[in-house]
């Protein structure tokens, strides 16, 4: 599976990822500072799922129409950070595919998987 990071999202989480072997482009070190529509198209033209904790790509896709690979939206509070690389690494080996074409708000103990097409 290939991943685009966004600049909100926990740099440990990219780490995770590609130790565990996952493409993984990461927007602070490719285009730092792109705009959130770039960050999408970057993500559609590579077929890459966006990894974002910006509540606004929810807007992008479901508001504006912004076909997507797919998005994976991090909620995880303060408290919880210290297992979310480990999580998400846990959430992809085991939900992979279906995080294609879905639109997944993933928090601690559960992850909630939209269908987008």
């Amino acid at each position: 599976m290939r991943f685009v990071a966004d600049e909100s999202c926990d740099f440990t989480v990219v780490r995770n990822l590609r130790a565990s072997g996952y493409d993984v482009v990461s927007v602070t070190e490719a285009v730092p500072g792109a705009a959130d529509l770039e960050v999408l198209r970057m993500a559609t033209e590579e077929q890459r799922i966006l990894i974002t904790e910006d509540k606004d790509f929810g807007d992008w896709v479901f508001a504006h129409g912004e076909k997507i690979e797919g998005v994976v939206l991090l909620r995880f509070s303060a408290r919880a950070r210290r297992t979310l690389a480990e999580r998400i690494g846990a959430l992809v080996r085991e939900c992979g595919p279906e995080l294609r074409h879905s639109f997944t708000v993933f928090e601690p103990g559960r992850a909630r998987i939209r269908k987008m097409r």
